[in-house]
């Protein structure tokens, strides 16, 4: 048998106590961040709204054209569970918001590339951050995707 002692002082012991405390602590936080969608602080002003689809480089309205509370569902349905699936692969999920209300802001989007009837880019805020939300082009053939902009 092999026995190792080390003599470690009070003030030592504790700097490396607190280092693993910090460590832990950044690593829950940044595991947390992976499941929130990309940065979103500052949905609560009409300017932090802005600026989240901005960073997508979408050019929308300067007011939401509608604004209204929205009741997350608590029982899925293939809709929802559709929906879902978009959220999930932007980075959201909508199913931990169930029974919550958010605030649904819906946006005319200006630089839609070649769209012919209007796009609205909605967004579902909670708490002053962006949980979810889409583009959707209202043409008959238009389509509904995530925040990025399409491929050309």
């Amino acid at each position: 048998m092999f026995v190792l002692t080390a003599k470690v002082s009070k003030t030592k012991l504790a700097a490396i106590v607190t280092l693993v405390i910090a460590l832990v602590v950044a690593v829950a936080v940044l595991l947390a961040s992976r499941n929130e969608g990309p940065a979103s602080d500052g949905a609560d002003t009409n300017e932090g709204r802005l600026a989240f689809l901005s960073g997508f480089g979408w050019e929308v309205s300067a007011e939401p054209t509608e604004t209204q509370s929205v009741t997350v569902p608590t029982e899925d349905s293939e809709v929802f569970s559709r929906y879902n699936e978009l959220q999930k692969s932007q980075g959201y999920d909508l199913t931990q918001f169930a029974g919550k209300t958010l605030t649904r802001y819906v946006y005319e989007v200006l630089n839609y590339p070649n769209a012919t009837e209007p796009v609205y880019a909605t967004l579902f805020v909670s708490e002053g951050r962006v949980v979810g939300g889409d583009i959707t082009n209202s043409a008959p053939e238009g389509t509904m995707h995530g925040f990025r902009q399409p491929k050309s």
